[in-house]
Order: C-alpha cells, then sequence, then structure tokens
C-alpha cells in the first residue's frame, strides 16, 4: 500500500509503467529516489527485485508517509537520526545537495538513480549538475529524470550524457549515462 501525501503530484502509474517497461529487469540492483515525495517509484523497484533502495526526502510528511509503507510492505525501519533504515530500504530525511553530499562521502554507489522534482523550478538541471560532480553512479549506471515536455534538458552535463527520451503526454523521461559507456 502506497500512502501519497496531500500536495504532492505523484508519479503518474502509466509513466511509472513505462519506466519499469523500459528499465526491464532490476533484480539485484541498487536504486536511489531522489525527490521521493510518496516513495511509489522506489517502492515499485523494490517489489521488482532491486537488493537496496534509498529515498531521499526532506519533507517530513512525505518521510512519514514513505515510513508507512515500506512497512506495510513487511520491512522494518528503524530511525537513526534523519535516516530510517530497514532490510534494503532507507530514507534519507535530507535536502538533495546534503543528501548527495553524504552519499558521495559514504562512497555509495547506486545502478539507477531516479530524480522527480517539483516541476517550474528547474531543479532537473540544478540536480543533474550535482550528481555529475558527486561519483556515486556505478560505471554502467543509469540517471533518469522525469520532468515537463518543455524542459530543456542538457545533452551533456560534465560526465552525463543523454542517450534516450520518452515523452507521455507532459511527462518526460529522459536517460542519462556516464559520457564513456
Amino acid at each position: 500500500m502506497i500512502y501519497n501525501p496531500e500536495g504532492i503530484r505523484a508519479t503518474q502509474n502509466k509513466v511509472r509503467k513505462a519506466l519499469f517497461d523500459i528499465l526491464g529487469k532490476i533484480e539485484g540492483l541498487s536504486f536511489l529516489d531522489l525527490y521521493a515525495g510518496s516513495g511509489a517509484v522506489g517502492l515499485e523497484a523494490f517489489s521488482r527485485g532491486v537488493r537496496r533502495v534509498v529515498f531521499v526526502e526532506n519533507n517530513i510528511r512525505c518521510i512519514g508517509r514513505i515510513k508507512n509503507s515500506v512497512v506495510s510492505i513487511g520491512q522494518a525501519v528503524e530511525s537513526e537520526q534523519a535516516t530510517y533504515k530497514g532490510s534494503g530500504c532507507r530514507i534519507i530525511g535530507l535536502d538533495i545537495s546534503a543528501a548527495l553530499s553524504m552519499l558521495a562521502r559514504n562512497k555509495e554507489k547506486f545502478d539507477i538513480i531516479f530524480l522527480d522534482p517539483p516541476y517550474y523550478r528547474d531543479l532537473v538541471k540544478k540536480t543533474l549538475k550535482m550528481l555529475s560532480r558527486c561519483d556515486i553512479l556505478s560505471p554502467n549506471g543509469l540517471i533518469i529524470c522525469q520532468h515537463f515536455k518543455k524542459d530543456n534538458l542538457p545533452v551533456r552535463e560534465n560526465i552525463l550524457k543523454l542517450f534516450k527520451q520518452a515523452r507521455y503526454g507532459d511527462t518526460v523521461l529522459s536517460f542519462y549515462c556516464l559520457q564513456g559507456r
């Protein structure tokens, strides 16, 4: 059961389904859900067999909802300062910049990084810049940005390159990988 906080624009079911159809088999991978909101995308990844999901969200109501959702699927969640950990699931209650800095300091790597920030604030571009500098994407990893169709994202951002886009109504999924890949 996913608990959707009031006032949060959750990823539409059709977009979430399309995302996971594109990704295919993801069992055993690690997944970072930035601007997690309800946590629906990270929870879907977990249900499809990823070994580890890290949710990053700084809205206290959303953190509570994600925690409730994680518990409802049978995962324990323990409190640890601003971070909640469970077997395979972790919630980081910090803003994106602080969370990415912490993950980079801890030398954590992710196979899939998904971000769906609030629309109309240019946060996708800002977050891509941060991600391109913080070495948390595994060598064969993907960054997937969900954004409004009129957002003009860069083809290259430092070490990242855009290699695919898929549009669903007003929503676009943009896929990035490391340039050498």
